[in-house]
């Protein structure tokens, strides 16, 4: 008796269906969930970021005659494990000594005969913007202190923590002009230090320049509505002062003397986003830049949407990281560059100066300062 012939259409019908149902179960816990899961989570962030006046925003590739593009490698690095975060630089000719303020909480001394690092005064903060006094002093924007003033001893006393009844959350650049008015910054007033991620992503204007009187002791908002207000330097013939704003790529002047003093102008627009700005009392600005211009950091801060994703990813798991040639900008008394120094591994370079032959560059969380020879590396004109 013959054997019955088995059911191939069935079988095969069977194998169709199975792998079907696998596809769509794949395609289910690949794509569907993650992706529902996904637009679930951006429509219950409460996180809401701001459209950003992009109007502000170079308009054009902001380029320097002469670039050295290999700052960090040819520089030598200086006081190597004892400057944690050396983040801005204030010059003593006199002494010969630098003043940088680190992530320690100390105000550091560097001799710059034999670069040793010397622990000078304890603020029981984050020291930023360093600036020396008229006599003898040091001023000091510690971001979660406020302004404070330190005597030759090293012993720090508050001078301001607020203005027009609001507090300060993010004290950051600080230069005194040669009447003793001081003036300074407040990067935020809504977030501090540790979360200035999430105020560049909400893109909305926190920031103030300020000035502190320190024979009336009094604090004034000089100008409001800042993104992220940054450095501040006063000019060599003290008629204005230049402060930068660090989420439009921007520094402006702001008048202190004469018919136009209370009025803002543009500067310079930036090749990359400004922290600190240092006069070098030979006709040249420098400005430190964290990160240089990126296509996919420049997307992000144009569309308020991107910077919520953003935000979500750093909420949760860590946002991507664009930061690249970080580096300084040197530029001339009437804002145009002169030189650009950078590197593709640097980012956060917070400030840069020249004195004598070389230059120096601060850094937000590097634990060192480092020191470029201008007579040997310095920037090349391009082609």
């Amino acid at each position: 008796m013959a054997k019955p012939k088995p059911d191939t259409t069935t079988s095969s019908s069977s194998r169709r269906k199975s792998s079907s149902s696998w596809f769509f179960s794949f395609l289910v816990s690949v794509l569907i969930i993650p992706v529902a899961a996904a637009v679930l989570l951006y429509l219950l962030e409460s996180f809401d970021p701001a459209s950003l006046p992009t109007h502000k925003f170079p308009q054009s590739p902001v380029t320097s005659p002469r670039v050295n593009p290999r700052l960090l490698q040819e520089s030598e690095m200086i006081g190597e494990g004892k400057l944690f975060g050396p983040e801005d630089i204030a010059y003593d000719a006199k002494s010969g000594i630098i003043y940088t303020g680190c992530s320690d909480g100390w105000v550091k001394r560097v001799t710059l005969n034999d670069s040793v690092v010397h622990d000078w005064a304890f603020t029981g903060g984050r020291p930023l913007g360093v600036a020396l006094g008229r006599a003898g002093e040091v001023l000091v924007a510690d971001a979660y202190k406020g302004l404070l003033e330190i005597s030759e001893d090293g012993v720090a006393k508050l001078l301001t923590d607020e203005a027009e009844g609001v507090k300060f959350k993010f004290t950051d650049g600080v230069d005194v002009a040669a009447d003793g008015m001081v003036y300074f910054t407040d990067a935020s007033y809504k977030y501090v230090l540790r979360d200035f991620i999430w105020d560049v992503l909400e893109g909305r204007p926190h920031g103030r320049l300020l000035s502190f009187d320190p024979s009336t002791k009094e604090t004034k908002v000089l100008v409001g509505d800042l993104y992220f207000a940054n450095g501040v330097v006063v000019s060599p013939d003290q008629t204005f002062l230049i402060f930068c704003e660090t989420m439009i790529k921007r520094c402006s002047k702001y008048y202190i003397q004469g018919d136009r003093k209370g009025s803002v102008e543009k500067f310079i627009d930036l090749p990359g986003m400004p922290d600190n700005i240092l006069y070098d009392g030979e006709g040249h600005y420098w400005i430190g830049l964290g990160t240089a211009n990126d296509d996919l950091w420049d997307l992000t801060m144009k569309y308020p949407s991107i910077r919520k994703v953003m935000a979500i990813l750093e909420r949760y798991i860590g946002r991507p990281q664009f930061e690249k040639n970080g580096g300084v900008l040197a530029v001339d008394l009437e804002g145009k560059p002169v030189a650009h120094y950078y590197d593709p591994v640097l980012t956060l370079v917070s400030s840069g100066i020249k004195i004598g032959k070389y230059l120096y560059c601060g850094f937000v969380f590097r634990p060192y300062m480092i020191r470029l020879d201008l007579d040997h590396h310095a920037a090349r004109t391009t082609l």
